[in-house]
């Protein structure tokens, strides 16, 4: 059974409970940034598998827990492309 491909607006609200400030723009930024690349489909939309949500979900709570900017996180999901652990961050105190 293939994956389930989900619209940008379906990935919007799976990740909105967790990131209210999420918005279409900033799903669009990461992809123009080459963080994620959804597939598209012969319409020319978005489509996104489980692990463009889970890469999206790691980026986004690296940016609000850890406060990475974008050339470290670039990095560390190169390490984990590559099937290595990124570095482990510390939790942040409250």
């Amino acid at each position: 059974m293939p994956a389930e491909k989900r619209s940008i607006g379906q990935v919007l609200a799976m990740l909105k409970n967790d990131f209210p400030d999420i918005t279409i723009s900033k799903i669009r930024f990461l992809e123009g940034e080459g963080l994620v690349s959804p597939e598209r489909a012969k319409s020319g939309y978005r489509r996104y598998t489980e692990t463009d949500v889970e890469r999206l979900r790691y980026i986004l709570t690296v940016q609000k827990d850890h406060y990475l900017p974008l050339k470290v996180i670039r990095e560390h999901l190169d390490m984990m492309d590559r099937g290595m652990e990124p570095p482990a961050l510390e939790t942040p105190r409250p």
